[in-house]
């Protein structure tokens, strides 16, 4: 798809504030594609949100003219290295990440500064609340970047752990509702937002989870994965308002009508980003691979 900015990434993951999710970065790897494709992380509960991107004020050595000086220096050893390595995706998408950082260095801060917002927008995605803070300041910050130019957001909720998260193993009652409690408010805020300063019409805005939970109970209290049946949700540019697709049987366990899978979902998403996922290839291993592998089939119900 291209970039629409020079100064900031084109793929940005906004994991929660309490560390990574499961699978940690394989979850917005490049996959098969080259590494330039895979997201950026920015830790948003952060200070600093981009560790390092500026010097530290103890080197008051490190002029403007020195960096730029020593960026042109580095530009050119780079280049020379990568001429004598060619076809290195891995270099030349490292090569890019640091090319980009010495953009970002004034870009970022304009973009992640929160203070620039007024305060009922801060309150409106519930960043005046301590239970909804943290993901309201990633939501914020979600359409901020997409404002920019940024083209693809990645909002995480949860963490790597079998309690206290999404993943409801041990306690549904305990767990699901404070999740929830943390996400609603600045979800609605973020499609609330969207829409009054014109920007939903084009931006597609998708809510997944991992899995969906069985009807049954995990012990006592918990809920164990259920891979038959999960719910999930799109709004925004070339959606259709108010249509639901599917429906499981009586006991919430396995769809039965109309059932949807992932290679569908992502034949869908592409299509609402202008690709037909059945012609959009990349050569690897020596096979043309599509991003639906030989599946997936557009859901229509759901395009406006």
């Amino acid at each position: 798809m291209g970039s629409l900015t020079d100064n900031l990434p084109t793929f940005v993951v906004l994991p929660d504030a309490l560390g990574l999710p499961y699978n940690q970065r394989g979850n917005f790897s490049s996959g098969f594609l080259p590494v330039a494709h895979q997201g950026t992380v920015i830790n948003a509960a952060a200070v600093q949100p981009l560790a390092d991107l500026q010097s530290p004020k103890w080197a008051t050595f490190i002029t403007s003219a020195a960096e730029r000086e020593g960026r042109d220096l580095l530009r050119e050893s780079n280049a020379a290295h990568l001429a004598s390595r060619d076809g290195d995706a891995l270099l030349e998408g490292r090569i890019r990440a640091y090319e980009l950082a010495a953009k970002m260095q004034l870009s970022a801060p304009e973009a992640f500064d929160l203070h620039r917002e007024s305060a009922a927008t801060r309150r409106l995605y519930g960043l005046d609340r301590p239970a909804t803070a943290n993901f309201g300041r990633q939501c914020l910050i979600a359409r901020r970047l997409v404002e920019r130019g940024v083209r693809l957001v990645q909002v995480w909720s949860g963490t790597n752990g079998p309690t206290g998260n999404w993943d409801n193993h041990a306690s549904i009652i305990k767990e699901l509702p404070p999740m929830a409690a943390a996400t609603d408010q600045p979800i609605a805020g973020l499609l609330a937002d969207l829409k009054s300063l014109g920007m939903l019409d084009d931006t597609l805005v998708l809510w997944n989870t991992e899995f969906g939970r069985m009807p049954f109970s995990q012990g006592s209290e918990g809920r164990d994965h259920n891979g038959g049946a999960s719910v999930g949700w799109m709004a925004g540019a070339g959606v259709k308002r108010g249509v639901a697709v599917g429906e499981t049987d009586e006991w919430s366990w396995k769809a039965v009508r109309d059932a949807t899978t992932t290679y569908d979902f992502h034949a869908t998403v592409l299509h609402l980003l202008g690709i037909d996922h059945e012609r959009l290839t990349f050569r690897h291993n020596g096979a043309d691979r599509r991003l639906t592998d030989v599946h997936g089939h557009v859901v229509q119900a759901v395009l406006a």
